[in-house]
């Protein structure tokens, strides 16, 4: 702790608090890894209809920077916004959930 000039005494923030990221996080499937460097993802949720109530399944394309190549068609994983890498590309991926399972 320290003092100030005016008596008051401030605390160093603790250590043991957790930041929030301020990113965005998605989790979806590859459905491309074709490109170089460059991933698929496709984003899947469920929005309930202003008039009937249905829910309805809406679907959203991403392009995600892989750096390593390393993502494969059926993948689940987890996108988070960063700065743009291309005209199209502002997100990376940032952890693998679940492998594809091959049949």
């Amino acid at each position: 702790m320290s003092e100030l000039s005016s008596g008051i005494v401030a605390e160093a923030p603790h250590d043991d608090e957790r930041k929030t990221s301020l990113q965005r996080t998605l989790v979806g499937r590859v459905v491309s890894n074709k490109m170089n460097k460059t991933v698929t993802v496709l984003i899947e949720r469920k929005v309930k209809h202003p008039l009937y109530g249905k829910y309805m399944v809406r679907s959203k394309k991403y392009h995600a920077h892989d750096e390593t190549d390393q993502y494969n068609e059926g993948d689940l994983v987890e996108i988070a916004e960063t700065r743009p890498m291309a005209r199209t590309k502002a997100w990376t991926v940032t952890r693998l959930i679940e492998a594809a399972r091959v049949i």
